[in-house]
């Protein structure tokens, strides 16, 4: 009788405690929900009931790995102590009404490998230490108003393979260590007013599959070798100011779609004639990730 009574004690004891995590955490996560107008959202949190059962929010042994909140109304800010959320992998906010900068505890979050704020409001600058994010794979700021230079420790998150800064105000040129993000897939830079010469490191970006660089004030030549990059699908190079650059290469025909190279030929191809009202086209944008 007394084995069965410690037994159901024990289960209403595991009931009770699953789902709950440390104050700091769960203090972390009211700060964003208050900061981010949480009274206002599509999808709200009951702040009384387990953490387990908060929409976006994804734990594993107790601790906090992901946030995903996307497409639900946020509003107002991120709050600094986001960064108390020290296990989290997954920081997903993308398509929301967020303002205000990206806070620096951001830079905290050492554990992290998808940061998505995209389709935002954000203003400021990306924070300087954001190199400390050495597990990012996924960086997508795209579509915010950020302003400002490209930190020169992004080069240091050396796993990264997703750069999405598109549609923002940055300005300065593309530090020449970013020809070290030996794994980086995605190089998306268009609509900005980034300028400079676009630097032949590039060239050593085997993995990359896609470059925007469209509707800047790039100069000079373009490094003609990244069109010959064994992975490379689509670049966008129109509306900069790049000089003359006659491509002759072997490939096979003539395939500037919508001023993309889409692997084809590119021989005698002027940049300076490309002109292009659209909007820059960044193809296959995803807000949800598998990694782990």
């Amino acid at each position: 009788m007394r084995k069965s009574i410690f037994m159901l004690f024990m289960v209403i004891i595991g009931q009770f405690l699953s789902g709950q995590v440390s104050d700091l955490e769960k203090n972390a996560l009211i700060d964003l929900y208050n900061s981010a107008k949480g009274d206002t959202w599509t999808k709200g949190w009951d702040l009384n009931a387990p953490v387990s059962s908060w929409e976006g929010i994804t734990l594993e042994n107790n601790k906090v790995v992901s946030v995903n909140l996307m497409n639900n109304n946020l509003r107002g800010s991120i709050p600094n102590s986001i960064g108390d959320l020290k296990n989290l992998k997954v920081l997903n906010l993308a398509l929301n009404n967020i303002g205000g900068s990206i806070p620096e505890g951001i830079t905290e979050l050492r554990k992290l490998v998808v940061l998505r704020l995209g389709k935002n409001k954000i203003t400021g600058g990306i924070p300087k230490n954001i190199g400390s994010l050495e597990k990012l794979l996924v960086l997508d700021l795209f579509y915010n108003d950020l302003s400002g230079e490209l930190p020169q420790s992004m080069s240091e998150i050396k796993r990264l393979r997703v750069i999405l800064l598109s549609h923002n105000g940055l300005s300065g040129s593309i530090p020449l260590t970013f020809g070290n993000l030996k794994y980086l897939e995605r190089l998306e830079l268009g609509d900005n007013n980034f300028s400079g010469e676009v630097p032949e490191s590039l060239e050593n970006l085997t993995n990359l599959k896609m470059l925007v660089l469209a509707e800047n004030r790039f100069r000079g030549e373009f490094p003609e070798d990244i069109l010959s990059l064994p992975n490379l699908k689509l670049v966008q190079l129109q509306n900069n100011r790049f000089g003359g650059n006659d491509f002759s290469n072997d490939a096979a025909n003539n395939n500037f779609a919508l001023f993309d190279f889409d692997g084809g030929n590119h021989r005698n191809f002027d940049l300076n004639k490309i002109n292009s009202n659209k909007d820059v086209r960044t193809a296959d944008t995803r807000f949800e990730d598998s990694f782990n």
